[in-house]
């Protein structure tokens, strides 16, 4: 799947355009608007593809300004899947999945989160939120669950 969250309406073609290069197909996305971010739109996109399309898809979007973006690539029998995300304040984070779509986090990640936090556990709970990219799923909670179905409240702080 291809979740684009949050973009500008005027990078909307591109992103079809940059998707389609990385498909090998042209495609057509059905946008709605995005009710989080005034002004932007959002869509999502069930693919098809040999293993590493998603990265090659990941790839061609990554890095533009003002987009939120995920990728889910499954897996297959003899591979693994994966799974991208994107944010415009955090750059792009790839994590493994399993076959039910777990994140898998590879024994070395987890051994350096152990190193690094020594007996420290909050440090450990830091390292392997980062592993399991928390930040990312942070950022773009509030945007998966905005659609027409789904209203979005707002809570803020009055001082």
């Amino acid at each position: 799947m291809l979740y684009v969250h949050s973009s500008p309406r005027a990078l909307c073609p591109h992103i079809e355009w940059a998707a389609g290069g990385a498909l090998d197909r042209a495609v057509n996305f059905q946008w709605v608007e995005q009710p989080v971010l005034k002004g932007s739109m959002r869509t999502e996109f069930y693919w098809e593809g040999v293993q590493g399309t998603g990265a090659a898809l990941a790839s061609a979007l990554r890095g533009w300004e003002h987009l939120r973006f995920e990728v889910t690539e499954d897996a297959t029998p003899g591979s693994d899947g994966g799974r991208w995300l994107h944010t415009p304040d955090l750059g792009i984070f790839f994590a493994q999945t399993d076959t039910v779509g777990n994140v898998v986090i590879p024994e070395d990640r987890i051994r350096y989160a152990m190193e690094i936090a020594g007996s420290d556990a909050f440090e450990l709970h830091r390292e392997l939120r980062l592993a399991l990219g928390q930040a990312w799923d942070d950022e773009l909670e509030a945007f998966r669950h905005a659609s027409d179905t789904n209203q979005v409240v707002w809570l803020h702080k009055v001082g």
